[in-house]
């Protein structure tokens, strides 16, 4: 089952569920500010109102047998001096208004303490304090209610800003606490990501156990990961070793079907039978090389996985490979110019490995060059270490130079000459492993390769 990336992102789950943990606590800082703000603002304007209402209590007083009142004007003001708010009074004594606004409801069950209630009063939202104290007349004490009253415009005013204020507050948190999200997101998820680019950097034959200091969550997938890549490298090294253990087997019998092929060629008269007899020396000789060059590929792997790092003369090793492989160029006449320095090149790797690679690419340069041609092998030496070996052959013709190095990749032009088409891709293995590359192109100066390794 293919699942997609982007719907399963981890990144994306995580930055989602903190936004909403984020928005959740936005909301509710903001639900609690405004109602704390309502809070604190009723409770201010029923302390005035209080005060007030006190303050209007206080200043009656008995004359006559009767009760008068001289109302004070900073019982009134310091209502005022709040917001724009209406304000109504009313003071009732024994039942009767004495003064204000007699339409003023007066409440139920007043008591000694103050009585604060909310209504509509001329169509305006109010709220009111009612006090209730005695007032001694003739010798008996009368009970005198006094009722103060504001509108909550004010103090509508006052929580739709802290409100507002609030809300900017909240969002501006949320957007902060985003920023946070994804910043705790990509620290989350630095190790795994810094995982994912050791494991993306290997080359396509490491597979050595992911070494690394991880979180305590990582620790079972690094395991199991690398549990997979040893089971891995276990089957990949048996399958190598039967491929190898194969093309040991095969080559004995292959030599001596030739042998014997030959011999009877030199005994056959007919020539359809010295026909079939050629064909199948040839058809021998593909298999025998094939069978070669299958070893040289199981090793080569093999040795990839557990690179030697060993200092040699990359100079030695190359006049070494020529040296090995004279007498086959000298079965076609074939020269051998060396262009490689006297001075020693050191060189820091595998030389097994290095050898095989320069003596398949030599090989293939006098299996397709023709009878009676040079082939100029040349070392430089600079930023880089080139080694190039330059033949006058058939070249590479119509075909994809970037194809040449996959295995059992040939070009068309050369279909008549005996070759397994792993030359080339053992000698792009080794460059690789030793983090260098092959460079393939047709030779600058006429017909002809050149096929070049660029060493660090």
């Amino acid at each position: 089952m293919i699942f997609s990336l982007r719907s399963n992102s981890i990144r994306r789950r995580l930055i989602v569920q903190l936004s909403l943990v984020a928005a959740i606590l936005s909301f509710a800082f903001y639900l609690i500010v405004r109602a704390v703000a309502e809070q604190a603002a009723t409770e201010t304007q029923d302390n005035i109102l209080a005060a007030s209402a006190t303050s209007i209590a206080d200043a009656l007083y008995s004359e006559r047998g009767m009760v008068n009142l001289e109302l004070p004007y900073s019982a009134l003001s310091m209502l005022g001096s709040i917001s724009q708010d209406r304000v109504f009074y009313r003071i009732i004594v024994d039942g009767e208004t004495l003064t204000g606004y007699a339409d003023l409801p007066d409440p139920d069950l007043p008591g000694p303490d103050p009585v604060f209630s909310t209504f509509v009063f001329r169509d305006e939202e109010v709220r009111s304090v009612a006090i209730t104290r005695p007032v001694s007349l003739g010798g008996q004490a009368v009970n005198t209610t006094t009722i103060v009253a504001q509108t909550r415009l004010g103090l509508a005013m006052i929580s739709s800003r802290i409100s507002a204020t609030a809300a900017a507050v909240g969002f501006g948190f949320f957007l902060f606490a985003i920023a946070l999200s994804l910043l705790a997101a990509q620290s989350a998820l630095a190790p795994l990501r810094r995982m994912t680019q050791s494991i993306q950097r290997r080359g396509p034959q490491d597979l050595s156990p992911v070494k690394a200091k991880l979180p305590s969550e990582l620790v079972p997938l690094v395991g199991a990961l690398n549990n997979f890549m040893n089971r891995l490298r276990s089957s990949l090294a048996q399958s190598e070793d039967f491929v190898a253990e194969a093309a040991h087997r095969v080559r004995t019998p292959l030599a001596i079907v030739r042998t014997r092929a030959e011999i009877a060629l030199r005994r056959m008269e007919d020539p359809e039978d010295k026909k079939a007899l050629r064909e199948m020396i040839r058809a021998v000789d593909e298999s025998s090389r094939s069978a070669g060059q299958l070893l040289d590929h199981a090793m080569v792997t093999f040795r990839t996985d557990n690179l030697l790092a060993k200092k040699f003369d990359l100079g030695g090793l190359t006049r070494d490979t020529c040296e090995h492989l004279s007498p086959t160029a000298g079965l076609k006449d074939i020269n051998l110019l060396l262009e490689i320095p006297e001075k020693p090149c050191p060189f820091v790797g595998d030389p097994i490995l290095m050898q095989n690679a320069l003596r398949n690419i030599l090989d293939n340069a006098i299996k397709y060059s023709p009878a009676d041609s040079e082939i100029i092998i040349r070392l430089t030496r600079g930023k880089t270490t080139e080694i190039s070996f330059c033949d006058q052959g058939r070249g590479f013709g119509t075909a994809d130079l970037g194809s040449l190095t996959k295995r059992f990749s040939r070009g068309e032009n050369v279909a008549d000459i005996v070759g397994s088409g792993l030359g080339l891709t053992i000698a792009d293995v080794v460059a690789r492993a030793h983090g260098g590359y092959i460079q393939i192109q047709s030779n600058p100066k006429g017909n002809g390769a050149c096929v070049s390794l660029f060493l660090p």
